[in-house]
């Protein structure tokens, strides 16, 4: 993966310490016979053999392993490789070189390649760029698409009502750029290595024994892993950082990119709809930018808020009935699908911000969550969020009165940066409007709200208006809800989940053992099914989970087919058990993304 003689002994060291990256989130590789794609929820062999649930103190498979580990050291250390990561990596150097200071970042990202995990809609707001990389025009920023039109509806079945685009309004675009974030984000890659900031993607085990992994030690670990992170989901706990804060609200996006024809193309174009095909109590919205890249290319997608109350509603397929509607279905007829994916992302806003620092770390980007929801941008705000990081915490990993080399530092004074930033106002103003369309009349009333409040009084109510908790306690028992009937794909326009996922490049090895994990392997017939019909087969955008019959054909069992996850996360936050623990798998597993 890495070519000889281009890294030094050092670099090499800390190659091998992504081992830990991999090990501590696999079972031994000697033990191939206990790794399976597919498991079921039923008595017999258990499904779940990760760690985080059988110790490897009690662990059989365990015994005899040396667990002796090397360690290297970092000045700092970047888990994560997306804007936020690469944002502050790119700073810390350019403060490093400016006060001509030597400074070790190393940058891990679980990705095969930088920006191979990346998907956004996107529209980019630069204000965040302009400050990090100034002439990022002359530096080859692949910013191709400026946007030239706004357009915004509400649908009806077969209708469309327009909605004027008032400057001010947070969805206004003017000065934005339509971008490939997967693109952009390995272009912040370029520029951090340039630099000299030291990034290692994916790096899976290609040995059949099992090795333990190396510490990679740092004075300060910033976490960017983006939103619902794995390592964050532990911090949170570890250091009660949730403590003071409302639970983190979700949505999942669903997108695809399509070639059409050029008669209908309208490069820099964008369009927003709220409404049709989900109910006024449903959260959510599509997209259909128009891409300035050489060849008629569309990016359109389909976010829904998880916080929805029916379990028969799968995103996925209301995502491929939205593309049916007179108004959206002209665009793409003749035209040809090229690319699928799927991603949650936060939408709690300012009240769901957790405490943001703790010895040894702190978090930024989309991990804790920064998205501006109205806007329907979380780049930008991410970006900032890591060079605040950087600012920060410089002046302390260069201090010469350190007692370590990798003592563990606690900046508190990231968080009160973040406050006293465009960030935090921004946050502040639009607070209210998520939220806002918890009310009887749902949509309508938010954009009520938004045009009273956000439009006229620009987010200054001396309120804060609170979310209705954790999106997986928000599902009705199935007797209650009414079956959604959806209708088939016609393969032209809409299509079925399998032959989507196939489009996104998702793949993992078949043997290692499954990083879908159940924290009990019986709850989800006993509950989910019995209870929700089984909600997970439905609101996975990659046909990872299904129930099927026993072979004995006296009852249902669950199939997890872990090989499909495009590592959305959707089923860590919306399983109304909360039995689902979604870790990662082995390095450079996953989707495959190209420029999404």
């Amino acid at each position: 993966m890495f070519p000889a003689g281009r890294y030094s002994s050092q670099a090499h060291r800390c190659i091998r310490a992504l081992k830990k990256v991999q090990a501590e989130h696999a079972a031994p590789q000697l033990y191939t016979t206990l790794h399976r794609r597919t498991c079921s929820s039923v008595s017999g062999p258990r499904i779940t053999t990760h760690y985080t649930i059988h110790p490897r103190d009690k662990d059989p498979r365990w015994e005899g392993i040396e667990m002796e580990r090397f360690a290297d050291e970092a000045d700092v250390v970047v888990v994560g490789g997306g804007p936020a990561g690469l944002s502050a990596a790119i700073r810390l150097k350019q403060l490093a070189n400016e006060q001509e200071k030597e400074l070790r970042v190393c940058l891990v990202e679980k990705a095969s390649q930088i920006g191979a995990h990346t998907l956004s809609g996107a529209c980019l707001e630069p204000s965040a760029l302009n400050e990090l990389i100034p002439d990022w025009k002359e530096r080859g920023a692949p910013l191709n698409t400026p946007v030239t039109e706004d357009v915004f509806s509400i649908l009806t079945e077969k209708h469309r009502i327009p909605v004027p685009m008032l400057p001010g309004l947070p969805m206004a675009n003017h000065g934005n750029y339509i971008v490939r974030l997967g693109n952009f984000v390995r272009w912040l890659g370029e520029q951090a290595e340039e630099l000299g900031v030291e990034i290692y993607p994916g790096y899976a085990a290609s040995e059949d024994v099992f090795e333990r992994g190396m510490e990679l030690h740092a004075k300060v670990t910033l976490f960017g892993e983006g939103c619902h992170g794995h390592l964050a989901k532990q911090l949170y706990k570890q250091f009660n950082l949730r403590e003071n804060c409302e639970p983190q609200t979700y949505a999942i996006g669903l997108k695809e990119l399509w070639t059409i024809d050029e008669k209908k193309w309208r490069p820099g174009r964008v369009e927003h709809s709220v409404g049709w095909p989900l109910n006024r109590n449903t959260y959510g919205g599509s997209f259909l930018y128009h891409l300035n890249e050489g060849e008629p290319l569309v990016a359109l997608g389909f976010v829904i808020g998880l916080d929805y109350s029916n379990p028969y509603l799968s995103p996925f397929r209301e995502f491929q009935r939205w593309k049916h509607h007179p108004f959206v279905a002209p665009t793409l007829e003749g035209g040809t699908r090229i690319a699928y994916g799927a991603r949650a992302l936060n939408e709690g806003g300012l009240q769901s911000i957790p405490k943001l620092t703790f010895p040894g770390g702190l978090l930024m980007g989309c991990s804790p969550g920064f998205m501006n929801v109205p806007k329907i941008k979380g780049t930008h705000t991410a970006m900032k969020s890591g060079m605040l990081a950087a600012e920060t915490i410089f002046p302390k990993v260069t201090a010469e009165s350190l007692d370590s080399d990798t003592t563990g530092l606690h900046v508190t004074e990231y968080a009160d940066a973040l406050k006293s930033s465009w960030v935090w106002k921004e946050l502040h103003a639009v607070r209210n409007i998520r939220p806002s369309f918890h009310n009887y009349f749902g949509l309508y009333g938010g954009m009520v709200y938004t045009g009273v409040f956000y439009w006229v009084f620009r987010g200054k109510e001396p309120w804060t208006l609170k979310h209705c908790g954790l999106d997986a306690n928000q599902l009705k028992p199935a007797k209650d809800c009414t079956p959604i009937e959806y209708p088939k794909p016609d393969g032209k326009i809409s299509f079925d989940l399998l032959s989507s996922v196939a489009l996104s490049g998702t793949n993992h090895e078949g043997d290692q053992p499954p990083h879908l994990t159940l924290k009990d392997d019986s709850v989800p017939v006993a509950r989910n099914l019995a209870i929700y019909d089984g909600p997970e087969q439905r609101f996975c955008p990659a046909g990872v989970y299904e129930y099927v019959p026993l072979e004995t054909g006296d009852g249902m069992r669950l199939q997890i087919n872990a090989q499909n996850c495009v590592h959305c996360k959707t089923c860590d936050i919306k399983d109304p058990s909360q039995n689902i623990n979604w870790v990662v798998p082995e390095g450079g597993g996953g989707p495959a993304y190209n420029g999404m």
